[in-house]
């Protein structure tokens, strides 16, 4: 991972090229308007992006605890608009030049309270994006509504889209996901508490830099379902940085774009702490069908499997001859190791791969071993 930068919004941003050096902009934090930030960022650029754009809450007064103490509430500039146009067109602004830089390939997430989320998703489905699931995050502390005339707010709603309806290879680590939720799959509901503690980024006199601070646990779980290590992930809602934090630390690079010069000093400091994890670490797992498709006569070619060799099921109830040409014979069948293994149980499928075994040290080894084998060859190859 290369240096923190800042880049002001004077600077030239050189477009990303295989081969060459790193661009400019490549975990970087650029200073400005989001928009004419990601207007000077190339064509397809970034694997995936992370928006948390204002949610304009439209308080109306301030906000007073039982006790009467005031509740430290979202007031800032920032967050406030003149109308719900002002709002749709300052949205559908922000996501037009997100989907120009968003690769065919990639996924957007946006996060949102019922204030915004509703409008926003709206926007999103008028401007081509494919919305792949809506992702609930339940909050274990979430703060009470002390007027008490409304439901306690308790989620906050994230959208995760594709860049288009037909948009193909985008990532998701399923099997990651569901190995991490103990071999059950990964639900749309996700529970985590609010951001306190140590993680929270306080100023010198104990007041909170951002008022709306995500965990970093929502943004790990964002990068480890949907990007690859090495990705680029574009956050045009920087803030305090949660999103380079989180993104250094887990081997992916980010570019952040924040317009206020206090969130800015707050994001470089706290990235410039993390260490990027060793590579075994960022590691994922990954499924049979997203590996590198093995012919069985691969085995043949790379000297794994010799013509003439003998294969077997794992009760030795029928036996069969690899041929050189890559199929099977057994007895007056012949095909594939699949439609061999089919044929001789009379069912209508089989993976030939489990099914059929070869002698080994006296015991019986599926051939899939050999084609495990073959693909860290061709892995290696490609390194």
């Amino acid at each position: 991972m290369t240096a923190l930068r800042l880049v002001d919004d004077q600077t030239s941003l050189a477009p990303l090229y295989k081969g060459q050096p790193a661009p400019a902009w490549l975990d970087s934090i650029l200073k400005g308007d989001c928009v004419a930030a990601m207007n000077r960022l190339p064509d397809h650029s970034v694997d995936a992006i992370f928006a948390d754009p204002p949610y304009n809450l439209q308080l109306e007064g301030a906000l007073h605890r039982p006790d009467q103490s005031k509740v430290d509430a979202v007031d800032d500039e920032w967050d406030q608009f003149e109308s719900f146009q002002a709002y749709d067109a300052f949205t559908r602004a922000w996501l037009l030049a997100a989907r120009r830089v968003l690769k065919p390939t990639g996924t957007i997430w946006v996060i949102g309270s019922y204030h915004n989320i509703f409008r926003v998703g709206a926007i999103m489905q008028d401007l081509g994006f494919w919305i792949l699931n809506d992702v609930v995050w339940r909050k274990t502390n979430p703060m009470p509504n002390f007027r008490g005339r409304r439901f306690q707010n308790a989620h906050e709603t994230m959208i995760w889209a594709s860049r288009d309806r037909n948009a193909k290879g985008y990532t998701f680590n399923y099997e990651s996901m569901k190995a991490a939720n103990d071999d059950v799959q990964m639900r749309s509901d996700w529970l985590f508490p609010i951001c306190t503690g140590n993680e929270r980024l306080k100023d010198d006199k104990g007041v909170k830099i951002h008022p709306t601070q995500k965990p970093e646990a929502l943004l790990a779980r964002v990068m480890l379902s949907s990007t690859k290590p090495g990705d680029v992930v574009l956050d045009p809602f920087f803030g305090s940085g949660t999103t380079g934090a989180v993104a250094k630390r887990l081997g992916r690079h980010y570019v952040g774009i924040e317009r206020e010069q206090a969130y800015i000093d707050a994001a470089q400091e706290r990235i410039a702490d993390v260490k990027t994890l060793e590579r075994q670490a960022l590691e994922l797992l990954v499924s049979k069908r997203s590996e590198p498709r093995i012919a069985f006569v691969s085995l043949i070619d790379a000297g794994l499997m010799k013509a003439g060799t003998k294969l077997y099921d794992s009760k030795r109830r029928y036996t069969a001859v690899v041929r050189a040409d890559g199929t099977l014979s057994c007895g007056t069948l012949a095909g594939s190791i699949h439609k061999v293994g089919a044929q001789v149980q009379e069912a209508e499928a089989c993976n030939g791969w489990t099914f059929w075994h070869y002698e080994r040290a006296g015991g019986l080894t599926p051939i899939d071993e050999l084609r495990r084998v073959a693909r860290v060859g061709i892995e290696r190859a490609g390194a």
